[in-house]
């Protein structure tokens, strides 16, 4: 499945508990995200941008790599590809992103006691 793209943010489900569940509800926003993913067969380089901020990881599926969170520290974690989704368990919760549609479905999953489940979905542009 080809992810390469630019995407801006459509709808979403449960962002401020996802927030407030990992710690950063202060860095709650009204901004449009814009999501952009370059993809080279397996090797990717995915960003989110809002004005004055920006995240980015660079990823080869099937491999362990260093990633960085949303709060900045790197880890180690093995991205997986399986039927065109992404995977990434990240330390607080788990990534995965599909496209279904032409739309970027990605969803964050928190396990356990704080058991929240985070969905956003991006229309490419």
């Amino acid at each position: 499945m080809a992810f390469a793209g630019k995407y801006e943010l459509e709808s979403q489900d449960n962002y401020e508990e996802f927030l407030e569940a990992i710690g950063l509800i202060h860095a709650k926003t009204d901004h449009k995200v814009v999501t952009e993913v370059v993809q080279d067969g397996n090797d990717f380089t995915w960003t989110q941008t809002i004005p004055n901020w920006s995240w980015s990881n660079k990823f080869t599926a099937g491999q362990q790599c260093e990633l960085a969170t949303m709060k900045g520290p790197t880890f180690t974690a093995v991205v997986t590809m399986e039927g065109g989704k992404i995977s990434i368990p990240f330390p607080q919760y788990h990534f995965t992103a599909e496209i279904i549609e032409d739309k970027l479905i990605m969803n964050c999953i928190i396990p356990g006691e704080k058991g929240v489940t985070f969905t956003r979905i991006n229309k490419r542009i």
